[in-house]
């Protein structure tokens, strides 16, 4: 049986934790990360609901052990307001308990409750694991390609 997780909307008292996590996410794959600018981010974020949301994840025992960070786009192809799920992460002593599974339950409630009409993501090549956990709740592939540009 698994187990309930709290999911609070982000507070600017849990913006250390919320870069903390961030910064070692961003250390499996040895992204750059920058702690200052994160922070600086989301404290911007949190003022700026239209932008999207972000939430810390607590465990049973109210401890947190995650974040999600949905951003929302408009998109006339898709009919409205949509989300790309930007990150998912949960700390190395919360996986593999299923809390992915609650999490992605959660963003799929949040995305109705939102009236969003689509959720994207991405998902790192090497990461079997998420990929699976994504398609089990219901994500296809999506036909095209992701590019960036950076100006």
């Amino acid at each position: 049986m698994l187990q309930e997780l709290y999911f609070n909307k982000l507070e600017s008292s849990e913006i250390p934790a919320i870069t903390k996590m961030m910064g070692d996410f961003y250390a499996i794959d040895h992204y750059p990360f920058d702690a200052e600018l994160s922070s600086a981010n989301f404290a911007k974020f949190i003022q700026n609901p239209e932008a999207g949301q972000a939430f810390i994840i607590y465990n049973p025992e109210k401890e947190i052990i995650g974040y999600i960070i949905m951003a929302y786009l408009f998109s006339f192809e898709f009919g409205g307001r949509i989300a790309f799920l930007d990150e998912l992460y949960l700390n190395e002593k919360a996986r593999g308990k299923g809390y992915g599974k609650i999490a992605m339950n959660f963003v799929k409630d949040f995305a109705s409750e939102q009236e969003l009409k689509v959720v994207f993501l991405e998902i790192e090549p090497h990461n079997d694991r998420a990929k699976q956990l994504y398609f089990n709740k219901g994500f296809q592939e999506h036909k095209r390609n992701l590019m960036i540009y950076k100006p």
